[in-house]
């Protein structure tokens, strides 16, 4: 029996260089053999880089690859749907970063793709729900420990005008929503342990790129309500507020917390003192990919169902559809 994974890299994305090749290379049953770009040049740098023994100037190439057993896609969006059916088609393991499709048709069709190869293991690639912060937070929300949960409100922004940046391009599926609203959609979901049965919201697009620069939302989860706002022309701010009936928790850089330091959340009930949760520094990329690599070998299935992407992406559809939108 295969006591690690071989992960091919399909793509150069910071995301890959900066997170995922380091946690699989730090992780207990997972190497990287194999990275691919369009441009040899860049795959031979990157591979020489973080030591990658293979370098590939195609995608398909390293799909081909009888030596990988599993790939992760950090490519541009618009691309997720047709290079993730063409590994699954390979015969090979799928870690594909979120959000899974343009869409939530998208979604369906990726899905579709792994039910006709149920041997293989698929997943998209939210890393916050590994960490141990809010694993500890979710079980202390679904358990009563702030009484009946009322709302949740996220803000995540960060400011970036480069035009060149596919975050800023609406053909690779850029703007705020997809981005990074669809991280605060996903924990609602997440905490409620329910789909919204309303969404309604507003968008500002910006005038040069065409995508939106700033969007709010308020999700209806019939006992309590979701909000958030999601900007990328904004300062730089991540938190969430989790409320009950009994107590409030408090989470600073929720989502990209520091990976040298201990990270927290704040607890607090009533008129009482604040109580500080404290976790000790993890990568909560490495621990996504260890506990990916146990299903792989273990035959199990995967920690974050496909189920799950393509709900969060049908509540961004209705994002979408029926957000009022004005050009700022």
């Amino acid at each position: 029996m295969a006591t690690s994974v071989r992960w091919g890299i399909l793509g150069t994305a910071s995301i890959a260089t900066r997170r995922l090749i380091p946690a699989i290379a730090a992780s207990t049953a997972g190497k990287v053999v194999a990275i691919a770009s369009r441009e040899l040049p860049r795959a031979e740098a990157a591979a020489a880089e973080a030591g990658i023994p293979t370098a590939y100037g195609s995608y398909q190439a390293l799909i081909d690859d009888p030596g990988v057993d599993a790939i992760y896609i950090p490519l541009p969006n618009n691309l997720h749907l047709p290079w993730a059916v063409r590994v699954l088609e390979a015969g090979k393991h799928l870690l594909c970063e979120k959000p899974i499709g343009l869409t939530a048709s998208e979604g369906h069709s990726i899905q579709a793709a792994a039910q006709r190869f149920p041997r293989l293991k698929a997943m998209e690639a939210f890393m916050y729900r590994f960490h141990p912060r809010w694993e500890a937070i979710h079980a202390m929300v679904r358990s009563g420990g702030i009484g009946e949960l009322g709302t949740v409100h996220t803000v995540f922004c960060y400011d970036n005008a480069d035009p060149h940046n596919i975050r800023n391009q609406v053909g690779t599926g850029g703007g705020a929503l997809l981005d990074i609203g669809c991280y605060a959609i996903s924990v609602a979901r997440w905490l409620f342990g329910r789909e919204p049965g309303q969404v309604r919201g507003t968008r500002q697009l910006d005038p040069r790129f065409g995508v939106d620069r700033l969007t709010s939302g308020v999700l209806d989860f019939e006992t309590g309500t979701a909000t958030f706002t999601a900007a990328t022309q904004l300062p730089w701010q991540q938190q969430v507020m989790i409320l009950g009936t009994t107590g409030r928790i408090e989470v600073d850089r929720p989502f990209n917390p520091h990976t040298d330091r201990p990270t927290t959340f704040r607890l607090i009930r009533g008129d009482a003192d604040a109580e500080l949760f404290q976790f000790p520094a993890v990568d909560q990329y490495q621990v996504m990919v260890d506990r990916f690599n146990q299903a792989v070998l273990d035959d199990t299935a995967v920690p974050t169902p496909l189920d799950d992407a393509v709900a969060n992406m049908t509540v961004i559809d209705a994002m979408t559809a029926g957000a009022r939108g004005r050009h700022g």
